[in-house]
C-alpha cells in the first residue's frame, strides 16, 4: 500500500463517510460513520480486499454468522478498504479473561459451524479458523454472547483456486490441519480441524493451545514439533496417508511416529474426567481425525448429540 491513512481522516464511502478515530494495527482502523455509529475500516494490497469483498457479498445474505460488508471505500482510492462490523471482541480475549461454560461453548460452536457450513457448501474453504478471528459482540441478562461471526475472510478460497490447488501454506502453524501442515492438498476438512482444535482451547480456557509447540517460532524443530504433538495426541497417523503424500512426506511422518516411545504417547481419547466430560471428548474425538477424508462435514457436527445434551 502506497498511501498511510491518518487519524482524523475522512474516508468517502459508497454509502457514508467515515472519520478515522482510533488505529487498531497497519491495516485496521476504528471509525465513525454520518451518525455516530462506530465501525471497522480494513485496508490491504487490491487483491484481497477484493477477494474478501467479493466472499462477503457472495454469503453474508446467507448467515449471520459471518462478519458482514457494510460498504466499501471510493475516496481515496489507495490504499484499497472495505467498511465492516465493528464488534466487541473476539474469542480468545474472551476465552483467556474467563473460561466459557459448557453452555457457551456449545453456543459459539454451533454459530462457527454455520458459517463454516455456507462456505462449504459452495466449495469455499476459510482457511484461517481461529479463536482470534471469531468476533462477539457480549450480552446481558446472563446471556454472555450475542452475535458470533467468523472475520477475516481476506484468504477465503475456492477449492478449484489455484490458491487451492497449489496446496500454498495458510492459517497459523498451531491451528492449521495435518494435511496443510504437510503441503498436501487441503479444503473444507481443514477447517474442520482447525474448528475442532478452537473446541478444544475453549474448553481448557485460560489461553490453552494443544499443539502449541515447546520450542520458540521460528525455531527449526518448531513445525514439526506440531507434527510430533497430532501424532502423540491423535495418531497414529493412519496408513491410509499412503494415498494423500509422496514417498518424501511419508518418510517424514515414520520419522515423527518413530521418534515418540510408547510412554510419551497421550491419547485425547483417555483424557480423565477431570479434564474433560465424556460428552466433550466424544465430539471432539469425531472431529479429529488425522486423515481428512475421515472428518464430518460442518452441516453433519450441526446434527450432533452434543448440541442437545
Amino acid at each position: 500500500m502506497s498511501v498511510a491513512l491518518k487519524l482524523g481522516q475522512c474516508l468517502k464511502g459508497r454509502l457514508s463517510r467515515y472519520a478515522l478515530t482510533e488505529k487498531i494495527h497497519d491495516s485496521v482502523w476504528l471509525a465513525s460513520n454520518a451518525t455516530k455509529e462506530s465501525v471497522l475500516i480494513k485496508c490491504a494490497h487490491q487483491a484481497r480486499i477484493a477477494n474478501e469483498r467479493s466472499v462477503l457479498k457472495r454469503f453474508q445474505g446467507r448467515t449471520t454468522c459471518i462478519r458482514p460488508l457494510l460498504d466499501e471505500i471510493v475516496d481515496p482510492a489507495d490504499p484499497p478498504a472495505i467498511v465492516l462490523q465493528r464488534l466487541d471482541g473476539d474469542l480468545f480475549d474472551a476465552s483467556a479473561a474467563q473460561r466459557l461454560t459448557t453452555p457457551e461453548i456449545k453456543y459459539v460452536s454451533k454459530k462457527v459451524l454455520e458459517g463454516l457450513a455456507v462456505l462449504h457448501e459452495d466449495g469455499y474453504v476459510h482457511t484461517d479458523v481461529k479463536l482470534d478471528n471469531v468476533l462477539v459482540n457480549h450480552g446481558s441478562n446472563g446471556q454472555r454472547f450475542t452475535d458470533i461471526q467468523l472475520a477475516d475472510l481476506e484468504n477465503t478460497v475456492h477449492i478449484d483456486s489455484k490458491f487451492c490447488k497449489d496446496r500454498n501454506l495458510i492459517g497459523a502453524p498451531f491451528w492449521r490441519s495435518p494435511e496443510a501442515q504437510l503441503g498436501l492438498q487441503w479444503g473444507p476438512p481443514t477447517d474442520i480441524w482447525s474448528f475442532g482444535t478452537m473446541v478444544i482451547s475453549l474448553i481448557w480456557g485460560e489461553n490453552f493451545f494443544i499443539f502449541k509447540p515447546d520450542v520458540p517460532r521460528g525455531h527449526e524443530e518448531y513445525e514439526l514439533e506440531i507434527l510430533t504433538k497430532h501424532h502423540i495426541f491423535f495418531g497414529p497417523y493412519p496408513p491410509s496417508y499412503v494415498d494423500l503424500a509422496d514417498e518424501e512426506t511419508l518418510a517424514i511422518l515414520s520419522y515423527v511416529m518413530e521418534s515418540v516411545p510408547p510412554q510419551k504417547m497421550k491419547p485425547f481419547s483417555r483424557a480423565s474426567l477431570r479434564e474433560i466430560s465424556v460428552e466433550d471428548r466424544e465430539f471432539v474425538m469425531k472431529i479429529m481425525k488425522l486423515d481428512p477424508r475421515d472428518r464430518p462435514t460442518a452441516k453433519e457436527l450441526l446434527g450432533d448429540k452434543w448440541f442437545e445434551e
